[in-house]
């Protein structure tokens, strides 16, 4: 009744039934609805919308055309779930923008919520706020799916570690991934008509030595400077608007989990077809670029639907291996000391971040056993210089509209801040003519106090998200013009929508929403993965309360928190006793508490 009423004084109906007057009493009394010259309209310190939550809180799009959003703080959305229609009560905001509490829930979402139970009481997973007036027969770590007050599934225990990958996957809308079986029924192409052979070129990849799917290949003709990068051609498999296409798009990239992959396409694409397999011919989509080796650019770059055989598969430790012992071939090593220069070149407009990414190892029951610290090595910077060439002629070939990835300068506050951040850190670091050099001369700094990795990651948290739009913009942290994404279809869905444009000149209508909703779905996908981690990480910890460990400070505003620097390396947790000691400092903490429902671990320094 509640909904129908409000909808009716939304949308000024007054038709109203004796038994919604009655209640129409009730919310004039309370001040929510006001009755002037006999019509009901609602008090303009509410508003009715729809809510959307998020870590720090919500935000309620109300009704009507052209209506602001309203913020909403963790504590005031009163239990509510995404896609709930809500009553808000807005409070003035002079600083710009609307702030307002949640009062009353009009209408419950239909879509399924993860909870939990914890300590006899029922919770929900995202927000971890109390679920009331739902009757179970559930056990303690119990986690379910509710429908508005009802329990629809039960999915396990908190007990049982491999419930981890699920509870992700749900909190992030991602659970369809396990629960269907995502298999087409491929055939080969082996019709080559109106392919170019390059089967007698001796392409190679190089890929982490675990890797199943081989998306790049690369050959350079060193007597003519010439740089071939193969690319799987999955749009010659997967046609605009098919089944299989639409199923692509919904997943919009593949997800790298510590011990699986949920793939973009199915495996019968992704690891057989189209992956670039040594000794076997391959549909590829191939940039052929002539290379200026004195001026170090592209003079004239070629796009070629070819059929190519990968000669060689390395893996990433082979070529650091061979490159030591300066065993290359010719031709690689012509173009690995090609990629030093470009490399050299390319730092003078963009940045090296020297920051190392973790990778969680598990045991066969998805136990938290290591963390390995992946280091950028000279073979991961050759590969990874040949793709950024690759991707710039892509973007150049779009006449400024198409698919390009783009990443704004950082504003200017998060910069003032950032020189605050470092002020306390000793490192008195001024604003240059331009951000380039301000950002250089921080790092050169930072260098100075053996602090690189950790100021890096400080410059990197002052920056702007990296986006899909459709329009040509440059790309700041890479120090390029133009660039989009051409060299991974078989992982992210945006290279397979600018392989389609590249092929037939042709923009999608819906391109301007495509890039909203990758950006979307990429940025989704990141926070999944890192609830994973957290989760296995806070297990982990809950296993060895009161040990004690090294670590470091890494925040020092809001809730100060520090990072194992040895022992399970990356391990972020909440500081108990925090008594102003500087950031990046060195202490040793002992873990007193974990929550793997909440990911909240809570360390003593001692």
């Amino acid at each position: 009744m509640e909904q129908e009423i409000f909808n009716k004084v939304t949308k000024n109906l007054q038709n109203f039934t004796n038994e919604q007057l009655q209640y129409i009493d009730t919310l004039i009394k309370d001040d929510i609805l006001k009755k002037i010259d006999n019509e009901i309209i609602l008090n303009k310190k509410y508003k009715v919308g729809i809510v959307k939550l998020y870590d720090d809180g919500a935000k309620v799009t109300p009704f009507g055309y052209n209506q602001k959003p309203i913020s909403i703080a963790k504590d005031k959305i009163l239990n509510s779930y995404d896609g709930d229609i809500v009553l808000v009560k807005v409070i003035f905001n002079p600083r710009g923008g609307l702030k307002g509490s949640i009062v009353k829930i009009i209408k419950r979402n239909d879509t399924l919520i993860l909870g939990y139970k914890k300590d006899d009481k029922l919770y929900d997973m995202k927000n971890h706020l109390q679920l009331d007036n739902i009757k179970n027969n559930l056990q303690n770590g119990d986690i379910f799916t509710l429908k508005q007050t009802e329990i629809k599934n039960l999915l396990g225990n908190i007990k049982d570690s491999t419930i981890d990958t699920k509870i992700s996957l749900y909190l992030f809308g991602e659970y369809y991934r396990i629960e269907d079986n995502y298999n087409f029924n491929i055939k080969e192409i082996i019709e080559y008509k109106n392919r170019v052979d390059l089967t007698h070129l001796p392409f190679c990849t190089i890929d982490p030595i675990s890797a199943k799917d081989h998306d790049d290949a690369i050959y350079f003709d060193e007597q003519n400077n010439i740089l071939y990068v193969a690319i799987a051609d999955v749009s010659a498999y997967i046609k605009e608007g098919s089944n299989l296409d639409k199923e692509a798009k919904k997943r919009g990239f593949s997800i790298y989990l510590p011990n699986k992959v949920l793939p973009m396409i199915p495996f019968s694409l992704s690891a057989d077809l189209c992956s670039l397999k040594p000794n076997v011919k391959r549909l590829a989509y191939v940039m052929k670029m002539n290379i200026d080796k004195k001026n170090l650019k592209v003079t004239k770059s070629e796009l070629i639907e070819a059929v190519i055989i990968s000669a060689h598969k390395y893996s990433y430790e082979d070529i650091d291996r061979k490159i030591e012992e300066n065993s290359l071939d010719n031709s690689l090593l012509a173009l690995y000391k090609l990629t030093l220069k470009l490399r050299k070149k390319r730092l003078n407009n963009g940045y090296d971040f020297r920051t190392n990414e973790y990778r969680l190892q598990l045991d066969n029951k998805e136990n938290l056993i290591d963390v390995i610290e992946e280091k950028g090595t000279p073979s991961h910077k050759l590969v990874e210089e040949c793709m950024l060439l690759a991707n710039i002629q892509s973007a150049k070939k779009l006449d400024n509209l198409g698919i390009f990835r783009i990443h704004e300068e950082p504003d200017r506050k998060k910069l003032e801040q950032l020189l605050k951040s470092l002020e306390m850190l000793g490192i008195k670091a001024k604003l240059k003519d331009n951000i380039h050099n301000t950002i250089v001369s921080i790092q050169q700094k930072a260098s100075n106090v053996n602090l690189i990795q950790e100021v890096d990651r400080l410059i990197i948290q002052s920056q702007q998200q990296a986006r899909y739009t459709s329009g040509v913009s440059s790309h700041f942290g890479l120090g390029f013009s133009h660039y989009s994404h051409f060299t991974s279809p078989i992982r992210r869905y945006s290279d397979l929508i600018l392989h389609r444009i590249l092929k037939t000149n042709k923009i999608p209508k819906d391109i301007d929403e495509m890039c909203e909703d990758i950006s979307n779905k990429e940025r989704n996908i990141t926070k999944l993965v890192w609830d994973l981690e957290k989760r296995k990480y806070a297990r982990w910890a809950k296993d060895n309360i009161n040990n004690e460990y090294e670590a470091i400070i890494t925040q020092t505003e809001d809730e100060p928190k520090g990072t194992l620097s040895l022992g399970m390396i990356g391990l972020s947790f909440d500081i108990e006793n925090y008594q102003g000691e500087q950031l990046f400092s060195s202490i040793k903490v002992k873990l007193i508490s974990s929550d793997i429902f909440t990911k909240k671990i809570i360390g003593r320094i001692i």
